[in-house]
């Protein structure tokens, strides 16, 4: 269980989250949505132990992020951020490895290897496995970095949980890969001790992944549980300002169409 209690954060004067209080537990696709500057970014951050509030706590099972040493969280928790760019030449093998350095005492062991070949598997990348990172295409590039993070934690700890936190996973991503890396999160979610939390701005595939989401609007909490229960007309209206036309071509199939005033 991921748990976070009256999160709020401030940077130069600017409220940029304000008492925020969500938990994630594992098995269950959890998804943070809201428009830019909604605080998304800003809470994944906090909850991945990058960025300290300005109040609050943030605890992984039973203990506070703050208990815990860079390399310790590291190989429990797994973040993609959506700046993940290289400057330096890699083979994708080498960059998918970089995923193992919590773990490795040393030099990579067989075992290490084993998990990036295993990881690369799940997104296609054998072929590519010898190629210049910095010759990929920007969705190429982005599968790596899915390698790589899901290499970081591979192996189930002895106690607690996994945690992988996905800053827009889906930039880049051509809708084939898309449809399919959502579907891969669901598959992997099947082992119970998984805590998955995505950052996302596609409402149609929020509606048909998210068993849980949390809407935010300039760094407030709008709505959090179901999908059915959160991306209603009225909180998309809300968040997002759309008229009835906009709403009507952007709303989940769950929903039956109800008017909604222009206000």
């Amino acid at each position: 269980m991921l748990a976070l209690s009256g999160i709020t954060c401030i940077k130069h004067n600017n409220v940029l989250l304000e008492d925020i209080s969500v938990q994630w537990g594992p098995g269950r696709m959890h998804i943070v949505m809201g428009p830019n500057g909604a605080g998304k970014s800003t809470l994944l951050r906090i909850a991945a132990g990058q960025l300290a509030p300005a109040s609050g706590t943030v605890m992984y099972g039973n203990r506070p992020v703050t208990d815990f040493s860079v390399k310790e969280l590291a190989a429990v928790r797994a973040a993609l951020s959506q700046q993940q760019e290289l400057a330096f030449p890699l083979k994708v093998r080498e960059v998918v490895l970089m995923g193992r350095y919590p773990h490795i005492q040393g030099v990579p062991t067989l075992t290490d290897k084993r998990y990036c070949r295993e990881a690369m598997a799940l997104f296609d990348l054998e072929d590519l496995a010898e190629r210049d990172y910095l010759s990929l295409s920007g969705g190429e590039k982005q599968r790596v970095h899915f390698a790589r993070v899901l290499a970081q934690i591979w192996e189930s700890p002895l106690h607690g949980c996994r945690y992988l936190l996905l800053d827009e996973p889906l930039t880049f991503l051509d809708v084939h890969f898309q449809f399919r890396f959502m579907r891969q999160l669901k598959v992997l979610l099947q082992q119970q001790d998984l805590v998955i939390v995505a950052v996302l701005h596609d409402l149609h595939i929020a509606a048909k992944f998210a068993d849980n989401v949390l809407l935010l609007h300039k760094g407030r909490m709008v709505a959090q549980g179901t999908r059915e229960a959160v991306l209603t007309p009225a909180h998309i209206q809300q968040v997002y300002q759309l008229d009835s036309e906009d709403i009507a071509a952007v709303i989940p199939v769950y929903h039956s169409p109800i008017s909604v005033s222009h206000t």
